[in-house]
């Protein structure tokens, strides 16, 4: 099996890779476009040039390793924002696709802790429901997956025909050897964690530039919501 988790950032895609990497009959890629998609836009992100030396730059080639070993099934961990037009998704035509979503009014407040003033392209809602229509598969969201981690592990699991393993639900604190490059920068959080956290509390309220944002990706955010995998 190679499943292709899309996501976009600060959205409990590092988590979930963590959690499908715990398992002993899976190995875990992070992002294997970033580099292709710094080079093909020029975008000055965080650790940039060390992106650019620790992955192919062509997003032709990138595919290629995209290979289990032997018996291990493959969990990609994609952002959707990084498929930019003229990159190949025809690999992902025979992969396992899941979408993972959460609230756009979360994820841009916990971008813009980051790296500030995030665009619409920067948090790849749009791109993700093009993935969706494009590709189908499950839509899952985080809030669902934080308010019962076993509870939607299980749904999800039952639903692309893979036995659960409950460790998944658990992992060792600190760096794991799939992280990319880049997570010194975006990690932190999760490096300090063992497992799923709990729900999230109230959404928080953003203005000026972040508010205008929110409303161009909530239409988006809402259709893929529509068809999110329910645990009932």
């Amino acid at each position: 099996m190679r499943i292709a988790m899309w996501s976009g950032p600060r959205n409990l895609s590092t988590a979930m890779m963590y959690s499908f990497g715990a398992r002993q009959d899976f190995t875990a890629m992070d992002e294997p476009f970033y580099a292709a998609y710094l080079k093909a836009t020029g975008l000055e992100h965080p650790m940039r040039d060390a992106v650019l030396a620790a992955q192919d730059q062509d997003p032709a080639r990138v595919s290629l390793g995209f290979v289990q070993e032997g018996a291990r099934h493959l969990y990609m961990k994609h952002m959707a924002q990084h498929m930019i037009d003229g990159f190949p998704l025809d690999w992902a035509e025979d992969c396992v696709n899941i979408h993972l979503i959460r609230h756009p009014a979360r994820v841009i407040a916990s971008y813009a802790a980051k790296r500030e003033a995030p665009r619409l392209a920067d948090i790849g809602f749009d791109r993700q429901l093009m993935l969706f229509e494009r590709l189908g598969g499950l839509v899952i969201d985080s809030g669902d997956i934080r308010a019962d981690p076993e509870g939607m592990l299980r749904k999800l699991c039952a639903a692309i025909d893979l036995p659960f393993d409950p460790a998944m639900l658990h992992w060792s604190a600190g760096p794991r050897p799939e992280d990319g490059v880049w997570a010194p920068h975006w990690y932190g959080a999760i490096h300090q964690s063992t497992g799923f956290a709990g729900p999230e509390g109230d959404l928080p309220l953003l203005n000026g530039a972040n508010a205008e944002v929110l409303a161009a990706a909530l239409p988006y955010y809402e259709q893929l919501f529509a068809e999110r995998l329910k645990n009932f």
